[in-house]
């Protein structure tokens, strides 16, 4: 069944194929038709240039010179007639506020030198054409960056929108599978309870069967807690002030004595003094803090010690789970909290990140690895905010 949360689809590397492949056939066809429209407009100045020279032919007086005469008329390129010492004398088709600015024109001319565009000798009339290509050219020299940027927000856009999809099917997928476990486990525990009701009504005045009946009512309330805490994944918890310091001694407690023996616990001592408040739900909170150690326990196989330190600054409050485990790399360190993941034998590989949804998405908080090193242990970190409770709330919850 992991496969099925190993499973990675890539569609972002699809849709990037896609988009790229888009972009080189549009730029390659735009690059053509610029390179084209450019050639042709240089064969219509060589044909204005002709024109102006067959007008301006005395020999020509008597001749039919009204295709020269629409050339002239119908030419839209900007262009610009100097002398042969490049002495403006004339120029046409720029704006028509600027035609009869010298110093704009002058300006023009300069562009087009640097531009790179040779002037066209008009032998008979010893003047020369500058010109440059029309706006239309222009614009469709720029198309293709319109292009890069239209086609990276269709990127963009996609790549979010699929991934949002993505989490949304995931956390769902959680969801269900959290709520369907509570579920299932509801009708067997309330069997066992009242299994547990008779065994304590026939074993009366036994002392020892007492004793073990009433451990495996503690175990029976554990696992009602386990599904009130998967009850709660997928709906909005209810977050209460609470002291640190308290969570972490319960925890303490309770893992300290399903611990072996040769694992030590070296947590912060809770003293009246010590607060740092935050807002939480305890059920789902205990839950994580359970699970990051019960990883530890694993990755120590039974030797070592868990250590835990709470710092603050003025908005937050950190907890660090540090192990002497046999630690991570920094491949399976980036992998933790992906769902699936796992470098156990057996297990699904959801405990992480079933971590992360609660302190990051429930209390609005952040869970990480701070550092890890393969044969010395890892720490966890979390971050909650700090909150700060009125002496009503502190004296209730002490």
């Amino acid at each position: 069944m992991r496969d099925i949360f190993n499973f990675r689809t890539h569609y972002r590397t699809y849709l990037a194929i896609i988009g790229l492949f888009a972009l080189v056939i549009s730029v390659v066809y735009t690059t053509f038709l610029a390179r084209k429209l450019k050639e042709g407009e240089q064969k219509s100045v060589e044909l204005y240039v002709k024109a102006l020279e067959e007008l301006a032919n005395p020999r020509n007086m008597n001749a039919d010179i009204t295709l020269s005469s629409q050339l002239t008329m119908d030419f839209k390129i900007p262009t610009i007639l100097t002398d042969e010492q490049d002495n403006i004398i004339n120029s046409n088709n720029f704006r028509v506020e600027f035609e009869k600015d010298t110093a704009y024109i002058r300006r023009q001319l300069i562009l087009i030198k640097n531009g790179g565009y040779k002037p066209i000798e008009v032998p008979y009339l010893k003047q020369k054409i500058y010109y440059k290509n029309s706006l239309l050219y222009s614009l469709l020299t720029f198309f293709p960056y319109v292009q890069i940027l239209l086609i990276a927000v269709f990127i963009g856009i996609g790549y979010l929108g699929l991934s949002s999809a993505r989490k949304n099917e995931q956390n769902r997928l959680w969801v269900g599978m959290a709520k369907e476990t509570a579920h299932q486990l509801g009708t067997p525990i309330s069997a066992i309870l009242a299994w547990l009701h008779h065994l304590r009504d026939i074993t009366q005045g036994k002392e020892k069967e007492n004793e073990i009946i009433d451990e495996l009512e503690n175990d029976v309330s554990k696992l009602e807690l386990v599904v009130d805490r998967f009850s709660k994944i997928g709906s909005v918890p209810i977050l209460a002030p609470v002291n640190i310091y308290t969570v972490l001694e319960t925890i303490r407690n309770y893992m300290s004595k399903r611990s072996p023996r040769k694992v030590q616990y070296h947590f912060p001592v809770f003293e009246e003094n010590a607060a740092a408040f935050v807002n939480v739900n305890r059920h789902l909170f205990e839950w994580v803090l359970e699970n990051l150690i019960r990883n530890s326990l694993d990755a120590m196989e039974g030797n070592g010690s868990i250590s835990a330190e709470v710092y603050t600054d003025d908005r937050h409050v950190f907890i660090d789970l540090c192990d002497t485990g046999k630690g991570m790399t920094s491949k399976q360190a980036k992998n933790a909290f992906n769902p699936g993941f796992t470098t156990k034998a057996r297990g699904w590989g959801l405990g992480l990140s079933l971590a992360r949804r609660i302190v990051d998405t429930y209390h609005g908080g952040k869970i990480f690895i701070k550092k890890t090193t393969p044969g010395k242990g890892t720490t966890f970190t979390i971050q909650l905010p700090k909150v700060h409770p009125t002496d009503e709330i502190r004296q209730a919850i002490s």
